[in-house]
């Protein structure tokens, strides 16, 4: 008979199991607690480097290469796309659970690799090299946002500072507005289309190095992930995923080819500059913004208006002419898009709840597509004409038809 004051014994196999639970709660009480502002300023940084530096530069170092190499839109269009597929594969390579647990060391190396594939830009003159670095910049650059958001987003959510997710996406709009001052001064040195790219991705690694030591730790981890059941048969998803598409093919005709229409309109070499820092300038507090927005109208009201403000933009740049059109264009470009990519999103979560991240896999699907599409589209009619009036004109239709899909859609909720 056991004596009542003899402990009782653990069976050998919970051993190693209760000693890993034992080392994860020491571990937790004596790591430092993070804190959340450190996280959204390095998420801003990094976002800077890979999406408005990696992903965006392009656009403003674009009418030197068509100028000094002699490439067609169409070329130029085949290029963007070439990046945008690139975002498209990695965002689903990103999507599986073989990074768990590997998210930082993951990120920092996509980071790393954004940086060094700026610097190959410069290496040569030939298509399949652009296509090729292009493609892998886009790939590097899905890795960063996926992994990045995990580790910046959990680390709010723990510190009860999702507010501060507005500061993490405010660093696709100061990496444009970098890239642009970047331009400006290589304009007044009178430097060559390539010198654009070395400077990129030396400001590229100095936001590295940056990012490496404010995120200083992966995602906050609550236990092993739970299958996902199957998409809900909903109409309303599917009209919401056919217009986050649709607001896809639309901006990025203007974010692709909006400096040059500037050089096609013969604004200037430093106005250039001046545009896409107007829009990046726009886009820092687009987030918030269009929050406070959506917590009055909904979501899916909120997405629409967007359309309709980003589809007047679009048809601006090249309708007003002069000085006003393509200011006005890059204004309502980086005050929209930044924003309503993140709204369709949550849209998408929203009309899914069992199954976020199937439904976030086919809006990445959704509006991947039209990424890549538009940049060819807007080539191949602006090779036709020889302007982006036509383009610009089909993207602002696009987008006014988005908005009413949206609308179609009916209002998901209201924004928490």
């Amino acid at each position: 008979m056991r004596r009542l004051d003899q402990p009782k014994r653990v069976p050998a196999a919970a051993g190693p199991v209760a000693s890993q639970q034992a080392a994860g709660i020491v571990a937790a009480m004596t790591q430092h607690p993070a804190s959340p502002f450190r996280f959204a300023i390095g998420g801003m940084i990094a976002l800077a480097v890979a999406m408005g530096i990696g992903r965006f530069v392009y656009t403003p170092i674009l009418p030197g290469m068509m100028h000094e190499l002699r490439l067609t839109a169409s070329d130029a269009g085949l290029i963007a796309s070439a990046n945008y597929l690139g975002y498209l594969v990695g965002a689903f390579a990103a999507a599986g659970g073989w990074a768990s647990r590997r998210e930082r060391p993951i990120m920092l190396a996509a980071l790393a690799a954004s940086a060094l594939l700026a610097a190959l830009m410069a290496a040569g003159e030939g298509m399949a090299l652009f296509l090729a670095v292009r493609f892998l910049a886009g790939v590097a650059s899905a890795f960063v946002m996926v992994f990045l958001s995990t580790i910046v987003f959990s680390q709010l959510a723990a510190a009860g500072r999702g507010d501060l997710q507005a500061v993490h996406f405010a660093g696709v709009a100061l990496g444009i507005s970098i890239s642009a001052l970047m331009t400006g001064a290589l304009v007044l040195a009178d430097s060559a289309w390539f010198a654009g790219w070395i400077w990129a991705a030396v400001l590229s690694a100095a936001g590295f190095v940056v990012a490496a030591v404010l995120i200083d730790r992966g995602p906050v981890v609550h236990g092993a992930a739970v299958r996902e059941p199957p998409l809900p048969k909903s109409g309303a998803l599917t009209r919401v995923i056919l217009a986050y598409g649709m607001f896809g093919f639309g901006y990025i005709v203007t974010a692709t080819f909006l400096v040059a229409i500037v050089r096609a309109g013969e604004g200037g070499r430093m106005f250039e500059s001046a545009v896409w820092l107007a829009t990046g300038l726009a886009g820092i507090p687009s987030v918030y913004l269009w929050g406070r927005l959506g917590r009055r109208i909904g979501l899916t009201a909120t997405f629409a208006v967007g359309c309709v403000v980003e589809a007047i933009g679009v048809a601006a740049s090249v309708g007003l002419g002069g000085y006003a059109g393509p200011l006005v264009g890059g204004m309502l470009l980086g005050g929209t898009f930044i924003a309503n990519t993140a709204i369709g999103l949550q849209i998408g979560r929203l009309l899914a709840p069992a199954a976020p991240r199937r439904a976030l896999a086919l809006m990445t699907v959704s509006f991947g597509t039209g990424q890549i599409l538009g940049p060819l589209v807007a080539g191949f009619l602006a090779d036709r004409t020889g302007s982006y009036l036509l383009a610009s004109l089909v993207a602002a239709a696009v987008l006014l038809a988005a908005a009413l899909v949206a609308l179609s859609a009916g209002e998901a909720t209201k924004s928490p």
